[in-house]
């Protein structure tokens, strides 16, 4: 399990370094401020994801349940609740201003980042030093 954190962590990593490159070179000028910062944020979230998945891989030996909710539910909060923001950032660009869907997605990454820090913790708890 440790190695698939890891790698996922590393992955999501690179993504989240591509993305924001992106959205502080490449969509100055072309988005409004109000959803450059949108974009700012989900980069912002997407990072603090990514380094608490690299701490879980420090619990990985304990093969805990725990260890591998906070996993899955870090994971998919990075793809729901930054993905849908850097989607809602540029959607005009893209052409899918329709899809209002995005909005109520956020939320729901949002409640994965939750069940991830109270798995951490769980996990934390349970841990023998």
């Amino acid at each position: 399990m440790n190695k698939q954190i890891i790698l996922t962590a590393s992955f999501l990593g690179l993504i989240a370094v591509a993305l924001g490159a992106f959205g502080a070179h490449g969509l100055e000028g072309k988005i409004s401020d109000y959803h450059l910062g949108t974009w700012k944020t989900a980069n912002q979230y997407h990072f603090y994801h990514v380094f608490a998945l690299l701490f879980l891989s420090t619990f990985s030996r304990a093969k805990s349940q725990s260890i591998r909710v906070s996993f899955i539910a870090f994971t998919i909060g990075i793809l729901l609740f930054s993905g849908s923001l850097y989607l809602l950032s540029v959607r005009s660009l893209l052409g899918i201003e329709g899809w209002k869907f995005l909005g109520p997605v956020t939320p729901l990454g949002g409640l994965c980042f939750m069940i991830g820090w109270i798995g951490l913790f769980v996990a934390a708890v349970k841990h023998r030093a």
